[in-house]
């Protein structure tokens, strides 16, 4: 299969959360782990609801509507726990949280757009899930779940500030970009033979990674960071190779 070319687009499942009310942006900036008080009425930003020791508890994307109006997105089965987990962190928060329905597009390297679909050839999951994967875009249940710290998904890079005030987990966050390591990270690899996800890496007969998702000819994966980037990696229980791109 040939790799998509651009334009194209793919209709995204997505669960929506409004969070509207006079204190909904203060307790947002206090929730999240982005700046989203710095966002002007129609922007939107990546952010993380992470626990209080940095694990994600949920991807979301941030949509201003109004000063005191707000959308998130969310994986579908995710909807529920985001509602739930800023219920119960509400208090005396002068703020409302109710699900809405709506349709999400996703131009492939570009901007995610709602009630609209955009200009462009529409592309089926199989399409979509290769173009992921060869963007190194991770994906909940695959490479983000609350076994990952956001660092070795790279979201530190895409979802994080760190010049915003206190919110969950920001104390490790914070630590583990200026006083720690990570010990992995993902990377698309280039495969031959059949992979799965679950498949583990070997360098010289050692564990160094292991596969999250994959289609036919390249994958994803957590590498140990000391593999070198021009190494061959087996795979520890049955036949073929990667190589780090």
């Amino acid at each position: 299969m040939q790799s998509i070319t651009s334009p194209a687009v793919a209709r995204r499942p997505r669960a929506f959360l409004r969070v509207a009310g006079a204190d909904a942006a203060d307790f947002l900036q206090r929730m999240v782990s982005n700046d989203v008080e710095a966002l002007a009425v129609g922007d939107a930003c990546d952010a993380l609801l992470l626990t209080a020791k940095a694990r994600v508890i949920a991807p979301l994307r941030v949509v201003r509507r109004a000063d005191d109006d707000f959308l998130l997105l969310t994986e579908p089965e995710l909807g529920d726990t985001v509602r739930e987990q800023l219920r119960r962190t509400r208090f005396a928060a002068k703020v409302e949280l109710e699900p809405e329905e709506h349709e999400s597009w996703l131009v492939l390297g570009g901007a995610e757009l709602l009630d609209e679909r955009p200009p462009g050839e529409e592309v089926g999951a199989e399409e979509f899930e290769r173009w992921r994967i060869e963007a190194g875009v991770p994906r909940w249940g695959h490479e983000i779940d609350d076994r990952v710290l956001p660092a070795e998904a790279g979201l530190d890079e895409t979802h994080i500030s760190f010049s915003k005030g206190c919110y969950p987990g920001q104390e490790p966050i914070a630590r583990q970009r200026y006083r720690g390591k990570v010990n992995r990270r993902l990377r698309v690899l280039d495969v031959e033979g059949d992979v799965a996800p679950g498949d583990e890496l070997q360098l010289n007969g050692k564990n160094v990674g292991r596969i999250t998702s994959a289609v036919p000819g390249v994958a994803l994966g957590y590498v140990r960071v000391e593999v070198p980037d021009d190494a061959t990696l087996v795979f520890a229980a049955k036949p073929g190779s990667a190589r780090l791109r």
